[in-house]
Order: structure tokens, then C-alpha cells, then sequence
């Protein structure tokens, strides 16, 4: 019976390994593709309204992608934090203090999980007529947030990482590997 168990084990870590290894790939290679829309997921609004280090770094990423591609529209999505500030409100006057036009940018203040961002930003490219969309989020959040804009019908999405690392995407990491397969059964 130990040696069995040893074997599950065992067998669990090398999937896990497997899989961070896989997530880490897939979110740390950005595509250099110009797509029609920018989707930056949401996250942590301070307290006094401005964006936490993390959701700075994942604006700040749509912005140079924006720059890039002026003709693209962003969706920011995220939802109401228990700051009181909804994340893709906050993250769009981010934006538009930074020069992009109020026109181009349209906040999804509902995506308050990656499967609700997905299914919004679904409607709103049929809305837009948009074909083609890159997710921007951290690197260990792209691999699912691709998976799930896939699985609900986006046709072609890429992705790119924010350029902000921390102690937490360890934990962050193992969090998506049990998230993938619960997201999986969808």
C-alpha cells in the first residue's frame, strides 16, 4: 500500500510539474500578433481608487500594446472589489489619462471571474464585429484565460503577460493548475 501511494504520489507532482511548466510557457511567450481587441483582466483597485502594482503592470501592458496597434479596441474587464471600486471602470480612466480615446476602450464592470470575462467578451465581439483578441493578464493566468475565451467560441486569441513578477505567483501558479480543471468540467 505505501509503495502504491508513493506511486500517486509521485504521479501528482510530475503532473503538476508538467503543467506549471506547460501554464509558465504559454504565459511568459507573448504573441506579436496585431488583434482586434485588447483584453486586460482585472484585479486589485487600492483603497484610494488607484490601480494595485499588479493591474497597473497589466494596463500599463495593454497600453504598449495599444500603442502598437492604435486601431485596436480594449476591453478591460473585471469586477466590484471590496474596496468599492469596480476594476474595469478604474482601469478605463487609467487608460484614458494615458491617451487613449474613451472611444476605444469599453469597461466590462460584470467579469468578475475569468469564466464571466470570457462569456462577456464573447457578446461584446459579436457586438464590435471583433475577431481576434490578445488577453492580458499575469503570465500564470494566460494559458486559462486562452482555454476558456476558446472554449465559449473566440476564434483567435493570443495572449501577453503583464510585466510584473512576485513571491505569490508560486502559490498563484498551483492555484491554476487545480483552476484549469475545475474550469475544464464547464
Amino acid at each position: 500500500m505505501k509503495r502504491f501511494l508513493r506511486y500517486v504520489v509521485t504521479a501528482i507532482i510530475s503532473i503538476l510539474f508538467i503543467q506549471s511548466s506547460f501554464i509558465a510557457a504559454d504565459g511568459l511567450w507573448d504573441d506579436n500578433v496585431k488583434a482586434d481587441c485588447i483584453l486586460i483582466l482585472g484585479n486589485k483597485v487600492n483603497e484610494d481608487g488607484t490601480l494595485s502594482p499588479r493591474l497597473k503592470a497589466r494596463v500599463d501592458k495593454g497600453l504598449q500594446l495599444f500603442h502598437e496597434n492604435p486601431s485596436s479596441i480594449i476591453i478591460v474587464s473585471g469586477g466590484l472589489g471590496k474596496e468599492g471600486y469596480y476594476e474595469g471602470t478604474e482601469m478605463k480612466k487609467y487608460l484614458v489619462d494615458h491617451g487613449v480615446p474613451a472611444g476605444n476602450i469599453i469597461a466590462d464592470d460584470q467579469g468578475y471571474n475569468t469564466l464571466k470575462t470570457a462569456n462577456n467578451y464573447l457578446i461584446i465581439s459579436k457586438r464590435h464585429h471583433l475577431n481576434s483578441v490578445t488577453v492580458v493578464s499575469q503570465y500564470y493566468h494566460i494559458s486559462r484565460t486562452k482555454y476558456l475565451l476558446r472554449k465559449v467560441g473566440a476564434a483567435h486569441v493570443y495572449g501577453a503577460h503583464a510585466n510584473f513578477f512576485e513571491w505569490r505567483d508560486f502559490y498563484s501558479m498551483f492555484r491554476e493548475c487545480i483552476a484549469f480543471y475545475k474550469y475544464w468540467q464547464v
